[in-house]
């Protein structure tokens, strides 16, 4: 039994439709999703900013210290606009968001945008490195345990699973360093580089792998790489972990289906419909679990950071609660925050245009 050869009325009904009509369905869910996506931005723009008026800081008096004049801490609140009614505090918050503006940072100095650009670029790498070793073993795990329940195959998914989801990952950091790094010497210790590489490598990008690669030093992309395989491999078990056992609770309920039971009447292999029949109907349900898993990983990485002293943005978010850096906080929770919002948004996009009628 082909694939092509199942159809349903759905996709009788849209192979009707004029194209024109197509193309306006597509803009009107377009528009449906950049609506939908602007909101929740707004939303998240309203709760950074409420933080700024809920926490305990004062932000003029942090500009100016502890010991300043009364003079001086008025004229702070005037250039921070504290002194305005909290619509127009808001909408001047807004306007410099958009144009990129996320204030100065009090530890470093240096505002708060370039701090974001310098370290979440490494996060970005971590966490796709993450995401891609987790989805692949997440996803093979998943069916294998689906095609196979009750074996030995599903009890080495299900423990894989649970081991993900229960052993605390700066645990799991710390006790692979020891082990990798201190005693069989197999991997490079924290951070991003070696010391010899750290100021040959011109950072470019932001991403160490592509910067090494820019520079023409095959040493320093080993390097580079051979850094990121410990903490990349720590989040990915995290990451596996719900992705397995989605893939395989899907796979469960797919192949107590009516169509699968057909086409194993007919003489398909398990492995056929599994593969030409059943991943195709979960793939929105694993497309949606990996981009959710891969948002997670950008915004959760905070302890495999700090154990592995890698200079992402959580360990930056981190360094600043303790300083008690609001503009940091703040600029690196509305970046995290968005980019958790868009990669949702961009998820729903394609799962409800590409995926949404496709049939078994």
């Amino acid at each position: 039994m082909q694939a092509a050869d199942i159809r349903t009325q759905s996709d009788i009904e849209n192979s009707r439709q004029p194209a024109g009509w197509r193309g306006f369905a597509l803009l009107w869910r377009l528009s449906r999703w950049l609506w939908s996506f602007a909101l929740t931005l707004l939303g998240l723009a309203i709760v950074t900013f409420a933080m700024t008026r809920l926490a305990p800081i004062d932000p003029a008096l942090q500009l100016v210290g502890d010991h300043a004049s009364r003079s001086s801490y008025d004229a702070a609140r005037l250039v921070l606009g504290l002194d305005q009614p909290l619509p127009v505090q808001f909408l001047r918050y807004l306007q410099a968001a958009l144009s990129g503006n996320l204030g100065q940072s009090v530890s470093t100095g240096q505002p708060v945008a370039l701090d974001i650009a310098r370290t979440f670029p490494a996060t970005v790498e971590l966490a796709t490195a993450a995401i891609i070793l987790g989805a692949i073993v997440g996803l093979a795990l998943g069916i294998a345990a689906g095609m196979k329940p009750g074996t030995w195959v599903d009890a080495v998914s299900r423990v894989v699973s649970l081991f993900g989801y229960s052993v605390p990952v700066f645990w799991l950091g710390l006790l692979m360093l020891l082990l990798f790094y201190a005693r069989l010497h197999w991997a490079p210790g924290p951070g991003r580089l070696d010391v010899v590489f750290q100021y040959t490598v011109k950072p470019v990008t932001g991403f160490a792998i592509i910067d090494a690669w820019l520079s023409g030093k095959a040493g320093a992309v080993r390097d580079a790489f051979a850094h990121l395989v410990l903490p990349a491999t720590v989040l990915a078990l995290y990451a596996l972990a719900g992705i397995s056992r989605l893939t395989r609770a899907a796979i469960l309920a797919e192949l107590g289906q009516e169509y699968v039971t057909m086409a194993r009447a007919k003489g398909a292999s398990l492995g056929r419909v599994v593969f030409v029949h059943v991943l195709p109907n979960i793939s929105g349900a694993l497309i949606t679990v990996v981009a959710l898993a891969y948002a997670g990983l950008l915004e959760g990485a905070v302890l495999t950071e700090t154990v592995f002293a890698w200079p992402g943005i959580g360990r930056y978010l981190t360094t600043a609660m303790f300083a008690g850096d609001m503009p940091a906080i703040l600029g690196a929770t509305l970046v995290v925050g968005s980019s958790f919002v868009l990669l949702n948004a961009m998820t729903d996009l394609v799962v409800s245009t590409i995926l949404k009628d496709r049939v078994r």
